[in-house]
């Protein structure tokens, strides 16, 4: 075995040699994922979480604008899982976006591997396990996407970037949180607000017991660091903060933003910054880093908070004091809708093409298709407690809805979802939304539940161009921004109000639209947009992968997982990528994981319609 992995990797090595010399295309960057049950004591008592490669959270994905990207996800939890990159578009291969309605599940003791494009996109994101409500648990991680060097940043290069995962946090594991809801309960009180995976620093011996470990960050004074904040919590909003320091927006989701200060922001379930941090502050002491629950009654939500610590390396003494203050708006219910809409695009600033993102005149396309949503206070359905979209609770079909389409599978699903809500007795349906290929749509997201919402759209960056409180109607549209309205994949819609978004639908495939709460998710809160491309070329849509899997109505296609033997030579400068299926060795070379660049890897992979192995040379 020993001689003969020698004999391959060299054999290997001269392919890939040649193939260097004759083919260029973007660089590929692989990663590999073990996602397994770890204890952990975030807010002082063990408890079971979700962790990648041992570590919750997870590590950062780190690429550039054209990058393609290999994870290969290792399941080893007793239980499905899918990875869901958040925000990355998944131009022209919705079969890589890992949530049930494209995708068949990774069965435990199972590894699939996710092979797709960063395609024209750059900024902050996230990634996170999409079943079962695992996200309350853990698996999250930063999802960076680099600009190419010869794309200027609007900005000046920073001294350092840095992340920050915030989010609300339940001492009960996400099957027991699960278990509440389909016993008809709500989740309740979170127990505290993470940072990075970490509890509250102990701002408070009342609020804070002793034994919670809590993050710092180091930075140099005097510098301007990028911070990237994530809210990937299960159903809060949070306000950030950071003590005497000013927060310079610089982007969210891909879009930059006209740069603005703000004191704190609110960042909604599901959603991304980057903001400009300078370290411009004497260093009698630490600063707080705080991230507290919003639209609740905040006094019984004081623990709800989270606390880390910004460190300058020349620090004289611990953060101390009372907290900066969480804006005081209690009787001022515009304050954060007026803070959401001063969130502006930078029209004038190049994305991930040299163009400006202003080049893209959305105010001045004809909209094709309009939906109106409307989320209202969950209902019973045959007994069932329930949250609805338009008067539908979606049902995850047994057989993907991308899958059903390749293979011609009928009664999967219903291309039927209604564009006003519905008048008659709410229903429990696998509703879906009939896009018009090249269409451009608008979504209306009526709140007229009284806890806040936020919803993203999968394989697209929306529009934002309105939101007010009230009903929407007609001539709210007068109020829509049609020039530089921010463009991301997560908006908040505030109780008893609407939100507006505009969309363009050039991405074929299969697109979630779903509550980023997870109990509304879980509930039904969600539906699912289908692009076609009557024309059927894959200059539009990608075939199916060689490595998908199947389920359902097409589990007879799927044939047992086969991993023959795994072999690790890892040189320098290259790693090189095979695959073992089905007792057999293949290449299979595709053009674009093929590449010559420096301090990058060179890789082969192989694939098979059952499965696909990783060996690693």
């Amino acid at each position: 075995m020993a001689l003969g992995s020698k004999f391959l990797a060299l054999f290997l090595i001269h392919i890939c040699l040649l193939l260097s010399l004759s083919l260029a295309a973007d660089p590929f960057v692989s990663y590999d994922f073990d996602v397994s049950y770890i204890t952990a004591s975030p807010l002082g008592v063990p408890q079971q979480v979700i962790a990648i490669n041992g570590k919750f959270p997870g590590p950062t994905i780190n690429v550039t604008t054209n990058n393609n990207v290999a994870i290969n996800v290792k399941n080893k939890l007793d239980e499905n899982l899918l990875m869901h990159w958040s925000g990355i578009q998944q131009r022209r291969s919705s079969w890589q976006d890992g949530v049930p309605g494209t995708n068949c599940p990774i069965p435990p003791k199972w590894n699939w591997t996710y092979q797709f494009q960063v395609k024209d996109q750059i900024g902050s994101f996230f990634y996170f396990p999409t079943l079962h409500m695992q996200r309350a648990s853990g698996g999250f991680g930063s999802f960076v996407i680099n600009n190419r060097a010869i794309i200027p940043i609007p900005f000046d290069t920073p001294y350092g970037d840095i992340v920050i995962l915030i989010g609300d946090w339940y001492k009960r594991n996400h099957t027991a949180l699960r278990k509440a809801l389909d016993a008809g309960k709500d989740l309740g009180m979170p127990d505290g607000v993470l940072i990075n995976g970490k509890g509250p620093y102990q701002y408070n011996t009342t609020l804070v017991p002793d034994g919670i470990d809590h993050e710092t960050i180091e930075v140099q004074p005097g510098k301007t660091y990028r911070i990237r904040v994530h809210n990937v919590g299960t159903s809060t909003s949070l306000n950030f903060r950071i003590q005497n320091h000013n927060l310079l927006l610089a982007e969210s989701e891909g879009s930059y933003t006209v740069q603005q200060n703000y004191t704190s922001l609110d960042i909604h379930v599901g959603q991304s910054y980057s903001f400009l941090v300078t370290t411009d502050q004497n260093a009698s002491s630490d600063y707080y880093i705080v991230a507290s629950a919003r639209f609740v009654n905040e006094s019984q939500w004081k623990r709800v908070t989270g606390v880390a610590v910004l460190h300058y390396t020349n620090s004289k003494g611990k953060a101390k004091g009372p907290l900066p203050e969480a804006p005081n708006d209690e009787f001022d219910k515009t304050f954060s809708m007026n803070q959401a809409r001063s969130i502006r695009w930078n029209v004038s600033a190049s994305g991930a093409r040299p163009n400006p993102q202003g080049s893209f005149r959305y105010g001045s396309i004809n909209v094709t298709d309009v939906y109106v949503l409307r989320n209202k206070p969950l209902v019973t359905i045959n007994g069932k407690r329930r949250a609805t979209l338009s008067g539908i609770s979606f049902v995850n079909p047994t057989t993907p809805i991308r899958l059903a389409d390749q293979f011609k599978v009928k009664g999967a699903y219903k291309l039927d979802f209604p564009e006003t809500p519905l008048t008659g007795p709410p229903k429990m349906e696998t509703s879906v939304i009939n896009g018009t290929y090249r269409g451009f749509m608008e979504v209306i997201l009526q709140n007229n539940d009284t806890k806040m919402h936020s919803y993203h759209l999968s394989g697209y960056a929306v529009f934002v161009v309105g939101m007010d409180y009230g009903e929407w109607t007609e001539n709210s549209r007068g109020t829509y921004n049609k020039w530089d309205g921010i463009a991301r994949s997560t908006v908040q819609v505030y109780p008893g109000a609407w939100t507006a978004i505009l969309v363009s639908l050039d991405n074929v495939g299969v697109w979630n639209l779903r509550a980023e709460n997870l109990d509304s998710w879980y509930l039904g809160q969600e539906t699912y947009v289908r692009i076609v491309n009557p024309e059927a070329t894959n200059k539009t849509e990608l075939p199916i992968p060689d490595n998908a899997l199947f389920c359902g109505a097409l589990s007879k296609l799927q044939k047992p997982e086969d991993i023959s033997f795994a072999v690790s030579i890892t040189g320098n400068r290259s790693k090189f990528i095979l695959h073992a299926a089905d007792g057999c060795l293949c290449i299979h070379l595709r053009f674009w994981l093929i590449f010559p660049c420096d301090n990058l890897p060179l890789v082969i992979a192989c694939s098979s319609l059952s499965s696909q192995s990783s060996l690693w040379l």
